[in-house]
């Protein structure tokens, strides 16, 4: 009944711009509430759906948006659904049930209840999170422990014929890499009646804190060096920790069946307003540094790395849009989802840039990092980004003959956003910073920038 235009509650706007980013997958219900969810709680009329806590966040939980909403909305923006199954007090019978609701043609007592929702075809489950952060928020085990209840869940992830979904296991937070070595000698090599894998990918959270820890994670604006040079060394760490974590993973699984899944990455700043739970952040350019810092490292990982969702997507910690009333605004690290959209389905190509360091407070990181694939219809993608916000850098990459294209994102300052009222002030502009010569092609990156060439 909203005045902003919409589709079955989801605003139009909103939706547009998720769509021309062409997110690939949505996770939901996602976060420390999902091994509370009682997902009954979410179907049905709306008026007659329970108001519960949500106890993690210091907030009610409406239940307005349930199963069907969520896969609506999937539906509404083109991506594919990754379901989050509560492992923590929810049981083993609970996940069968809205398997059935999900997953049985018309004819069992919960497939009934879907139609009579509103959705007689069956949903695809595309993707199966068994558990959130179960070291943490999600009951707090020993790799040990989860490793005995993933087992046990997976076993009955049981889905009419013809039907399939990858299962995901909780991975480690960040670099514990016990826990890797754990669920991968275990429920991460099992298979039922020895032939169906248990677990066809674990998870890995990881989040940037400018200030260095989760107790000191910075102001999200108003901010110097200090914290923009913060943000981007602990992103860089993901290179690292991605890399440990894969070793592990190939003595367990050198075919590489099992997926890395970043399922929860992005920048997490202190609340402006002092309350824990509150987490809307402004996002700057920096934020466009974290993000495209994020990507690359990934993509120089797509033989272990299958996917990676940041967190999140609307109005909540490192957004890629943001509301205010009936107005929307699109963020930094939004234009830069734009920027590397086309790397999805691509072939990674494998560059080495060298760009010089970039030191502040007698720390020192590389000035660049850069990545390079080659899409479907043959043109070459190349990535650069140069986090000093003081010089430039020219570098030289052999690029094949072709045309090329080239796009940029920077801004004034290093703590640059965009506002209702002026939305284009950390946004993509046309880049033309290189040209040809005997060894490649020359491209001159201004400071604090980020750079996209299309060749061919």
């Amino acid at each position: 009944e909203s005045p902003i235009p919409n589709t079955r509650g989801f605003r139009n706007d909103v939706v547009e711009a998720l769509r021309r980013i062409h997110v690939p997958v949505i996770r939901w219900p996602g976060g420390c509430f999902a091994d509370t969810y009682n997902w009954r709680d979410g179907i049905g009329p709306r008026d007659a759906r329970p108001v519960r806590p949500n106890n993690n966040w210091a907030v009610t939980e409406s239940n307005q948006v349930g199963t069907d909403e969520f896969f609506d909305l999937a539906r509404q923006i083109g991506a594919r659904t990754y379901l989050n199954i509560n492992m923590g007090t929810g049981s083993p019978a609970d996940m069968v049930d809205w398997l059935d609701y999900l997953t049985s043609p018309a004819g069992t007592t919960l497939a009934d209840q879907r139609v009579a929702n509103g959705h007689a075809p069956p949903y695809q489950i595309d993707y199966l999170g068994l558990g959130n952060e179960s070291w943490g928020c999600g009951g707090s085990q020993t790799p040990e422990a989860y490793d005995a209840r993933v087992r046990l869940f997976s076993s009955f992830v049981r889905l009419p014929a013809g039907q399939s979904t990858y299962r995901i296991a909780v991975g480690p937070d960040s670099e514990d890499y016990r826990w890797t070595e754990v669920i991968m000698g275990s429920a991460g090599s099992a298979r039922m009646f020895g032939t169906i894998p248990l677990v066809d990918g674990i998870s890995l959270h990881f989040y940037t804190f400018a200030g260095g820890s989760f107790l000191n994670k910075g102001a999200s604006s108003g901010f110097g060096e200090d914290l923009w040079f913060g943000a981007i060394q602990q992103t860089m760490r993901l290179d690292t920790i991605i890399t440990h974590h894969s070793e592990i993973m190939d003595r367990h699984d050198p075919q590489r069946r099992v997926g890395l899944m970043v399922d929860e990455w992005g920048a997490w700043y202190d609340s402006s307003t002092g309350r824990f739970e509150d987490l809307r952040q402004t996002n700057t350019l920096r934020d466009a540094m974290v993000a495209a810092t994020g990507l690359l490292i990934f993509q120089n990982h797509a033989e272990r790395v299958r996917m990676a969702n940041i967190a999140q997507m609307v109005n909540v910690l490192q957004a890629m849009v943001i509301t205010d009333g009936d107005g929307i605004l699109l963020t930094p690290t939004y234009h830069v989802f734009d920027l590397f959209k086309d790397f999805q389905g691509a072939t990674l190509l494998p560059v080495d840039v060298q760009g010089g360091r970039y030191t502040h407070n007698n720390q020192s990181i590389p000035a660049l990092i850069a990545g390079a694939a080659r899409l479907p219809d043959g043109r070459i993608k190349l990535a650069l980004v140069n986090f000093d916000p003081h010089h430039g850098q020219e570098i030289v990459v052999p690029l094949p003959a072709g045309p090329i294209n080239g796009e940029i994102l920077t801004a004034p300052a290093i703590d640059s956003a965009n506002s209702i009222s002026q939305p284009d002030t950390v946004a993509p502009r046309g880049f033309s910073g290189f040209r040809r010569n005997s060894d490649g092609v020359s491209v001159r990156m201004p400071a604090k920038s980020i750079v996209v060439l299309t060749i061919g």
